[in-house]
């Protein structure tokens, strides 16, 4: 199945989304929905559904031709909601995440109604959900390039903008070994995150 973004990727709308079905002569879908358009094709030139992206009043017309021609393992994938980080002290990890990497904290997730002090970070239209519990990982005895590790890549638009902050602030990184515009540091926690640049 093939799916091509034709616009920004999506952000949390701050007015009411407009939804319509574009029709054309190519082998191709195209829904537009607010701030993101999305095409979807198999390979026998079937459409198929993309869960969560087509919320429209049109969708349930189009969904009912999706829905005949569709794998039983399509069930609507649409991207990462969130990334869970474990933490040892909140205000440690907000100190970095927030003050230093300047994310947003996400004030309608729910605090209270876990049995654990955290945040929800906004990375673009997703998040990190910090968590301030026990963490079982080692600090020490890490690999040195946190891409030898599990991590979480981000994506900006520019990775030395991202080296002078770290320089400034004594923060240990290492670049990609491949070459590529990508930066991986840890947090206090020595979660391994990876930056890498997007056009």
């Amino acid at each position: 199945m093939a799916i091509r973004c034709l616009s920004a990727p999506f952000s949390p709308p701050s007015a009411p989304l407009s939804h319509k079905i574009l029709v054309s002569k190519a082998p191709t879908l195209i829904l537009a929905c607010g701030h993101r358009s999305i095409a979807v094709e198999d390979k026998n030139h079937r459409f198929r559904s993309v869960g969560k992206a087509m919320v429209s009043a049109e969708k349930d017309l189009v969904a009912n031709e999706v829905a005949k021609d569709a794998d039983d393992t399509d069930y609507g994938v649409v991207s990462i909601h969130h990334v869970g980080l474990l933490c040892e002290n909140l205000e440690k990890s907000l100190a970095f995440y927030k003050d230093l990497l300047g994310l947003e904290i996400n004030e309608a997730r729910p605090h209270e109604k876990l049995p654990y002090r955290g945040a929800w970070l906004w990375v673009g239209s997703e998040m990190i959900h910090l968590m301030e519990l026990p963490n079982p990982d080692p600090l020490t005895g890490r690999p040195e390039h946190g891409g030898r590790d599990r991590h979480a890549c981000i994506a900006i638009r520019d990775v030395s903008k991202l080296k002078a902050i770290f320089d400034k602030a004594g923060i240990h990184y290492t670049l990609s070994r491949s070459g590529r515009p990508a930066i991986f540091a840890r947090d206090p926690d020595g979660n391994a995150l990876e930056f890498t640049q997007v056009d």
